[in-house]
């Protein structure tokens, strides 16, 4: 069955945990869809995993079109999220609604994602009100990593706790279905929890949340020198990888792949003949 924005709102209600990881390929999305798992983040992460930057601000719209499109192509049942990425949605909510009007076009995928509370609420009451569901990001957003000074844990103080909360409020008030709260401590994120209507899903924020997401990469291993604390890794594919990668080197320099089996033979003198006409 479909996951949507309903599903969403029906497993708050219920009691239901969100499952959720980030994606950005065909071949995955196919695996994670068919896993049963609830959701798809096409994450600006993507920038970090995939294309190789130290950070996300330098993908564009365009990334974030041509990766959502493959995902989306790639899954059944998942509710396909897209992030808008960096000064794609600040300047003001008219480009906002433009930029999340392509992405949904484009790439049919079922809702974006937008970093920020306050600032960026009239932004997402934009969006909305296009028909475009929104979800909301809050706590350590990393498209403010420079504010920032690196990827650090948000909420701390009991001051930046009840900016935290005012933020998702105002997520949720400007019409938000969901919000992400990254990088916050647990009891806050329980708090915020317990005070939205709307579904939280967490990603270093405690179990309280109604989801989670991670990033795929993160959790099945592949990335063996980083390893977050609120990462679990449920598999090494990592490793496996590699020792296969390594395999299939040895056996092409030795010789011994393709051997006959994995190769096509000629039935008869003729065809040899033919062929050799041709080639």
């Amino acid at each position: 069955m479909k996951n949507t924005v309903a599903t969403f709102a029906e497993m708050k209600r219920s009691g239901q945990k969100i499952s959720m990881l980030t994606c950005y390929d065909y071949s995955t999305a196919r695996l994670i869809d068919e896993a049963g798992v609830n959701a798809i983040l096409v994450g600006d992460s993507l920038g970090n995993v995939v294309l190789g930057y130290p950070d996300t601000l330098a993908v564009t719209v365009d990334d974030m079109i041509h990766h959502g499109a493959a995902v989306v192509r790639g899954t059944k049942n998942a509710l396909v999220v897209i992030d808008m990425p960096f000064m794609s949605y600040q300047i003001n909510a008219e480009e906002a609604l433009r930029n999340a009007g392509r992405i949904i076009q484009t790439t049919h995928a079922n809702a974006v994602k937008l970093e920020g509370g306050l600032a960026v609420a009239e932004a997402i009451r934009k969006i909305v009100s296009a028909g475009i569901p929104v979800m909301g990001h809050v706590g350590m957003t990393p498209q403010s990593v420079m504010q920032y000074g690196g990827f650090k844990v948000q909420g701390k103080t009991a001051e930046a706790a009840q900016k935290i909360i005012e933020d998702a409020l105002a997520v949720e008030a400007a019409g938000a279905f969901a919000v992400v709260l990254e990088c916050v401590p647990a009891d806050l994120a329980r708090e915020i929890t317990a005070r939205l209507t709307i579904p939280t899903i967490g990603i270093g924020a405690g179990v309280s949340c109604d989801g989670q997401v991670l990033v795929y990469q993160d959790m099945v291993g592949l990335y063996g020198d980083y390893a977050p604390k609120f990462v679990r890794r449920f598999a090494d594919a990592g490793s496996v990888m590699r020792q296969a990668f390594a395999e299939y080197d040895a056996a092409v320099k030795a010789g011994t792949f393709p051997n006959d089996a994995e190769s096509f033979g000629v039935a008869n003198t003729k065809q040899n003949s033919e062929l050799k006409r041709l080639y």
